[in-house]
């Protein structure tokens, strides 16, 4: 069941995507270059935190194979795997408002498997929607994977309304990122995470750091683009 809805959220990620792509001023080849890129980098930014840190050599096959991924870096991956496509093939079309709406649908959808397969739960809880997931232990916790999915359900909705109406034009994605990392941060105190320095978790450090470093990406964006505005009207 898991791999099956892992495989439909790679598809319904897949088809919002060709629909979202439909108007973009672009070779198809180009468009399944940066797909590529965007899929690439997201598989290996959700696994580079367990490469690094786990038991195995980061070298070795055990590394990468091994279970663990997170969303949080695999979001930062496939924007990377996007930019750095672009980079090599020279494309200045700005497609991340089209990959947005997309990327939450397919995370939402995921996140469905998580919790099929019981992995990233929650912390105990005495709430009357407490799920218990027998292989960790009896007792109820939080069903963070719904929370989540419910979240990223949300952001896909808002995010297409958002770019059929113009909103936000080429910071979608950045948007869908930030809050995320936001989303993130406050949804740690009921997930079962080891703190590191300051009572924090290193998903919640990971999130700040995302907030600032997409934060200057969004500026500097709005700042180039007004002064291209001024040169133009100049």
């Amino acid at each position: 069941m898991y791999t099956l809805i892992m495989f439909l959220a790679v598809a319904s990620g897949a088809a919002l995507l060709k629909l979202s792509q439909r108007s973009l001023p672009m070779p198809w080849e180009d468009k399944l270059a940066i797909g590529v890129g965007a899929f690439c980098g997201a598989m290996l930014g959700a696994k580079l935190p367990f490469a690094l840190f786990g038991e195995a050599e980061f070298w070795t096959a055990a590394a990468w194979l091994s279970n663990g991924k997170t969303i949080l870096a695999g979001l930062v991956g496939g924007y990377a795997g996007v930019e750095f496509v672009k980079w090599v093939l020279g494309i200045r079309t700005k497609t991340g408002d089209t990959f947005a709406a997309p990327v939450a649908l397919s995370v939402a959808v995921g996140r469905l498997a998580c919790f099929v397969g019981g992995c990233c739960f929650g912390t105990p809880t005495t709430l009357p929607w407490g799920v218990v997931f027998p292989a960790i232990d009896s007792l109820p916790r939080h069903p963070t994977q719904l929370y989540e999915s419910a979240f990223h359900f949300a952001m896909a909705i808002v995010l297409l309304v958002l770019q059929r109406r113009g909103m936000f034009r080429g910071q979608l994605m950045k948007l869908y990122i930030i809050s995320y990392a936001i989303y993130r941060f406050a949804s740690e105190q009921i997930r079962p995470e080891p703190e590191m320095w300051g009572q924090l978790t290193a998903y919640q450090w990971a999130s700040l750091a995302i907030v600032v470093v997409f934060g200057f990406l969004w500026w500097h964006d709005r700042r180039a683009l007004r002064d291209g505005e001024v040169a133009v009207a100049g």
